[in-house]
């Protein structure tokens, strides 16, 4: 049995008359009736009562009926769907975001923007430092993810820069770097003074790249930072920030975070320091769904 038989039954029934099923299905009568009649042997029941003007569904043949159009209605909606997932307008999509790729402004707006062209894509979110991401997008637990600078270097990993941010100081407060007189604009911080204060980074396998920027700033000055303390994600660096443990670098959008316990300097320095947004995905990744989340995020930043 064949979802065409199931298409020729319904059809037969509908109609009434197999003359003017065939005229509906484009076929012959006489093949119809054909295949009518194998499809009656192969279940081993009659299917219709034949009458001078067409023909009526036995008892038989209702309860088959109200079976064989529920089925072809799902494999109608499974085909559909396919389609839909096809040019990725529905499916699912495993996103991950570092803490500090959350913080930039594009990437809720990316997010959003997704979720209400997307409707049928179900979003689902995984949490993690840079380098636990990119071996995520590698071994197929993420399809994609925001991080800022990347920190694996893999032939898996497809890279893709959204945007760039300048890299920014935070301090406490109360510090005296912090103060500024009244009526004048916040001070700028420079690389020599920023490297006599203790500093809290992140540790070098979770933010390699900005870790990595910073160091090569002081090295290129001649100058020798203070590592107080390397932490897990950047929010728990500003939240060391602003209890006074120590001074730290961010992306400019982070700024925002803890703001009235913390003065976020911009930094002068012979080479600008700027913290990428980076979006991952498998090298040789083919879901459309993908494709249309890469496709928006450059949108969003263009």
């Amino acid at each position: 049995m064949e979802l065409r038989h199931l298409r020729y039954f319904t059809t037969i029934a509908a109609e009434g008359n197999l003359t003017r099923a065939a005229e509906r299905l484009g076929i012959q009568q006489p093949p119809l009736s054909q295949q009518l009649a194998a499809l009656e042997r192969e279940l081993g029941v009659q299917l219709f009562h034949r009458r001078p003007r067409g023909v009526e569904v036995t008892h038989a043949g209702a309860a088959f009926l109200e079976d064989s159009l529920a089925l072809l209605e799902r494999v109608d909606s499974a085909a559909a769907r396919a389609r839909r997932v096809d040019k990725g307008v529905a499916g699912s999509l495993r996103l991950g975001l570092t803490t500090s790729a959350a913080t930039h402004p594009a990437t809720p707006d990316t997010i959003a923007a997704f979720r209400s062209r997307y409707p049928e894509v179900h979003l689902t979110f995984v949490e993690g430092n840079a380098a636990s991401l990119s071996d995520a997008v590698i071994n197929r637990q993420a399809q994609a993810a925001l991080v800022r600078a990347p920190v694996v270097q893999a032939a898996e990993l497809r890279v893709i820069q959204i945007d760039q941010e300048p890299l920014v100081a935070a301090i406490a407060s109360t510090h005296s770097l912090a103060r500024r007189p009244k009526g004048k604009a916040l001070r700028s911080i420079s690389i020599s003074e920023l490297a006599k204060e203790p500093l809290i980074l992140v540790r070098r396998p979770g933010a390699q790249g900005m870790y990595g920027t910073l160091l090569d700033a002081f090295r290129k000055a001649g100058l020798v930072p203070r590592i107080a303390a390397e932490v897990g994600n950047m929010l728990t660096n500003l939240t060391l920030v602003a209890a006074g443990v120590g001074a730290t670098v961010v992306p400019a959008s982070m700024s925002g975070v803890l703001a009235d316990r913390i003065a976020y300097l911009p930094i002068r320095s012979a080479k600008r320091m700027v913290a990428p947004l980076t979006l991952l995905t498998h090298a040789d990744e083919t879901d459309p769904a993908v494709a249309n989340f890469i496709t928006l995020a450059r949108k969003v930043r263009g």
